[in-house]
């Protein structure tokens, strides 16, 4: 049986493709149209899915989309209905955009399924799914476990933005939901508005940029904005927010609250931001932390499954995992909308049609590592490389390994583009830009002449799966990046006296470990242990690496620049490579040096995108 899940119509769309539960496919429509965040119809996504599945749409027996528009519309009129005469100009808008469009979703879905192949006629074969079922699916059903505690925060779904319960085999039952507005994503995104950067896009910054502060206003926000019960429940003050009616995220009194009104964006960060930013994140660990020990203490689970977008906070997972509330966790790695897509198809397989998981045959999850993207034939992309202009080698793989290898000895930046791209917003080895952990300065090259990106953002360390203990303080995997652990305390580097009274942004040139490239300010680092099973790749040139300078470390981004979704194909990945500092490419087995390639073909890509 074939069921393709899509998420659409919001932001992040998605499509995937399982088989008797088994994951086939599954991609962002983002990384085929260049639109970050892509939110229209997942047309590029869904032909891949069904060439990889080697199937027509017609040959699907079900299509399920990721949250139910009805219920949404529905919440949609409550809220404007319990908020008037406020908001009459937003829900005016709103309402033009429902009726046109969203209010006739299921009609304006078979109308595009039926434009990719006419021979997909019966409506009966369109599923919908709620938004936090979906990701619930997504979290229990490919993690490792048979039996796990579930829980979903994001910012609203269609009422629910909380959702706790538990996954027993292909069983799944949600047992206790928070509903709009009271959310701990609106939460984190009304920070996100207010110290000015973009909602939806910019919440990773503000935890970048906690560990930069002092977190003086958590006790204001909790007598003020946030009602938190033991047990992790909670109610927002919405005298502050302006979310439900307005076109803003925060108000008047909000401004009044924190003594100014909101940062403009693009303007120079000052210790008020860098203050709010600690103070939303120790609420919301604080938040997370009453959640799961509460769900824990009524289910008796040792393991904890975790979806929604709150879900990539890597710093409270860091949290949770070593609260110790639970044994085991696992996070989806697609833990936003775009994984509902994924999500949705699981659940119409297991929970709606009953079918039982298929037990694994060790360990792992079913995730095959996240990636379930597109790959090139090597004879492709020489085809593709010529195409463009690009001047390569072809080397076999111990050469390629070894070029790349003392590239990156050399301190150069190296784009990483090889075999099956990544689901999710991380790059995990297969589309990334790579560099040398050891030195001081890749930091401030890669942020500055590399993505075009603020110079206070951190970067992340892959290592070694067999080395991750003797480097952090934790032993056990995180394979997406979505754990945060502390660099060990004999790795670290001893502070001066004079660098120990630095005080926010100042402390950001300060060396901190053997590793500096990807220890952050407080001496953290979100990991990514790299596996010989899933990226067996990657896991050769880090232990050439290692053989030859002794560290199973190196620096890991997404192969792109700020604005920019992660390349998709062999041309995305040679014209960033032509429009940035990055000066080696290893595309499959070709081998790209930046000074060999022809001068007519650079560009400046700092401007090519919308900045996010």
């Amino acid at each position: 049986m074939h069921i393709l899940g899509l998420s659409a119509y919001y932001h992040d769309s998605a499509a995937a493709l399982i088989q008797d539960g088994r994951i086939i496919a599954a991609a962002q429509e983002e990384r085929f149209t260049r639109q970050k965040h892509d939110p229209d119809f997942p047309r590029q996504a869904i032909a891949y899915c069904l060439a990889q599945g080697q199937l027509p749409l017609s040959a699907v027996d079900y299509v399920v989309f990721y949250d139910k528009p009805m219920l949404k519309f529905e919440r949609l009129l409550e809220t404007y209905l319990a908020f008037a005469p406020r908001g009459f100009s937003s829900f005016r808008l709103a309402m033009m955009v429902w009726i046109k469009e969203k209010l006739f979703q299921k009609k304006m879905l078979l109308d595009e399924l039926r434009a990719l192949d006419a021979g997909f006629r019966d409506e009966k074969r369109l599923l919908f799914c709620e938004h936090h079922q979906s990701h619930a699916a997504s979290a229990f059903y490919p993690s490792p476990f048979q039996e796990a505690a579930i829980l979903t925060l994001d910012g609203v779904g269609e009422w629910a933005t909380t959702t706790a319960g538990f996954g027993s085999g292909h069983r799944l039952e949600l047992t206790k939901e928070i509903h709009f507005p009271h959310s701990l994503g609106l939460l984190y995104s009304a920070f996100t508005y207010y110290t000015g950067f973009k909602v939806n896009s910019g919440e990773y910054k503000v935890m970048g940029l906690a560990p930069y502060g002092e977190p003086r206003y958590v006790q204001t926000i909790f007598d003020h904005l946030l009602d938190l019960k033991p047990d992790g429940s909670f109610r927002l003050n919405m005298a502050y927010f302006d979310y439900c009616t307005g076109l803003t995220m925060t108000n008047d009194r909000f401004a009044a609250l924190f003594g100014a009104p909101p940062r403009h964006p693009e303007t120079p960060l000052t210790q008020r931001e860098m203050d709010l930013a600690a103070s939303i994140q120790v609420v919301i660990e604080e938040v997370v932390l009453r959640l799961t020990r509460a769900l824990a203490a009524e289910t008796g689970q040792k393991n904890l499954c975790l979806a929604g977008g709150v879900a990539l906070n890597c710093v409270a997972n860091g949290k949770i995992a070593r609260d110790g509330a639970f044994q085991h966790i696992w996070i989806q790695p697609a833990s936003g909308d775009a994984g509902g897509a994924l999500g949705a198809a699981l659940a119409a397989y297991h929970w709606h049609l009953g079918q039982p998981r298929e037990p694994q045959a060790s360990a792992a999850d079913r995730m095959q590592g996240s990636y379930l993207g597109p790959e090139f034939a090597q004879e492709e992309i020489e085809r593709r490389l010529r195409a463009v202009g690009a001047r390569f080698q072809v080397l076999e793989e111990p050469a390629l390994l070894q070029a790349c290898t003392q590239a990156l000895q050399e301190e150069k930046a190296l784009g990483w583009f090889q075999g099956r791209m990544e689901f999710g917003p991380r790059a995990l080895g297969a589309r990334s830009i790579l560099g040398d952990a050891r030195s001081p300065h890749m930091q401030s090259v890669l942020n500055l002449k590399v993505k075009f990106r603020e110079s206070f953002r951190p970067f992340a360390p892959s290592i070694l799966r067999e080395d991750v203990a003797d480097w952090f303080e934790w032993a056990g995997d995180s394979p997406y990046m979505l754990l945060v652990s502390d660099v060990r305390s004999e790795r670290r580097r001893p502070m001066t006296e004079r660098e120990s009274q630095l005080f926010g942004i100042e402390k950001l040139n300060v060396p901190r470990s053997e590793i500096p490239a990807v220890t952050h300010v407080d001496y953290s680092a979100r990991l990514q242990t790299v596996h010989r099973e899933t990226n067996p790749r990657y896991h050769a040139l880090l232990s050439l690496f290692k053989a030859q300078t002794g560290c199973p470390v190196l620096v890991n981004t997404s192969f792109n620049v700020r604005g920019e979704p992660i390349v998709g194909s062999p041309e995305d990945a040679f014209h960033c490579f032509m429009g940035t500092g990055i000066e080696t490419l290893a595309i499959g087995n070709c081998f790209l040096r930046k000074e060999e390639q022809e001068p007519g073909l650079l560009k400046n890509y700092a401007d090519q995108f919308e900045r996010d």
